[in-house]
């Protein structure tokens, strides 16, 4: 396992633009992206705070939800990885790595527009990890148009349901398993507080994401149950070069961050680490925002 990284400059510690081209179809495979994002492979450094705990995440074969399951393993966890069947190859990937830390790992590649495969994702992980301890929503469907009259009604429906309504869904499987203790983590944007006018429905579904994660916060500590939002700023995934932004705004990505680059989904793990360990207990129904210097109020 890597050392823990050396005090640098933040400003140089990863690439800046200007990026080549590299337009994908949706979703996209991080493998395929240049500069390849660091998930934290080899820079994330565990230190046991998530030991014997059990955690699903959506998303997590490639971006931030390919961090945080990494980071879990290596904090202990034994995880479970919701996914499109396309992106097999990234998830394979993140699943070698979590074994290699001697923990458990579960591939659930299927679509979670469909609110039966919401709900059997969350079955699946309860049988095959013996329990639900710690559970991250962080699939998103982002894709730019120029203009309202190009955002379809198939368009707004898919993002919806991506980033609402599977939320809703796996949330509600996942409730009756959730002991005290346990966490519940959703991945809002920047955009919910500076909605780009190309992102009309993706901004639209970041909001609904953090008034969701708030009032469910406020359920949940009933039972013992913490639930808490991050809310990321421009960070280097395949969400971006994969239609999410024009290319033109993939090539200078990040650049108008005060640090002059993108993050890497490796710097924003932490967050997603502490919001699950026992460390975080007193926190709940908070919105981190990690966007790079820019603020979410």
């Amino acid at each position: 396992m890597a050392d823990r990284l050396p005090m640098q400059d933040p400003r140089e510690q990863y690439p800046k633009p200007p990026f080549p081209e590299q337009p994908q179809p949706a979703p996209g495979l991080a493998v395929k992206m240049d500069p390849e994002p660091d998930h934290g492979e080899t820079s994330y450094t565990g230190a046991g705070r998530l030991k014997g705990r059990k955690a699903l995440v959506t998303g997590g074969d490639s971006g931030i939800g390919r961090a945080a399951a990494i980071a879990y393993a290596r904090e202990g966890a034994d995880v479970a990885l919701s996914y499109l069947p396309s992106e097999e190859k990234d998830a394979r990937e993140v699943v070698a790595l979590i074994e290699a830390e001697g923990r458990k790992a579960v591939a659930l590649p299927g679509d979670i527009t469909d609110e039966a495969w919401c709900r059997e994702l969350v079955s699946r992980t309860v049988s095959e990890l013996g329990g639900l301890d710690i559970l991250v929503i962080n699939a998103g469907r982002q894709q730019y148009r120029d203009s309202i009259a190009e955002v379809s009604s198939e368009d707004f429906d898919q993002t919806m349901k991506t980033n609402l309504y599977a939320l809703h869904w796996i949330a509600q499987a996942a409730t009756p398993h959730l002991q005290p203790g346990a966490s519940v983590i959703t991945t809002a944007s920047v955009q919910a507080y500076e909605p780009s006018a190309i992102l009309l429905d993706y901004a639209t579904t970041k909001a609904g994401i953090v008034a969701y994660t708030k009032a469910l916060a406020k359920q949940l500590m009933e039972k013992g149950v913490r639930a808490n939002v991050v809310a990321p700023g421009p960070f280097w995934t395949v969400l971006q070069s994969s239609g999410g932004q024009p290319m033109d705004k993939v090539t200078q990505f990040g650049e108008q961050s005060a640090f002059g680059r993108p993050g890497q989904p490796v710097e924003i793990a932490p967050v997603y680490v502490l919001l699950a360990s026992q460390e975080g207990s007193y926190i709940s129904g908070e919105v981190f925002g990690v966007t790079g210097g820019a603020g979410i109020a």
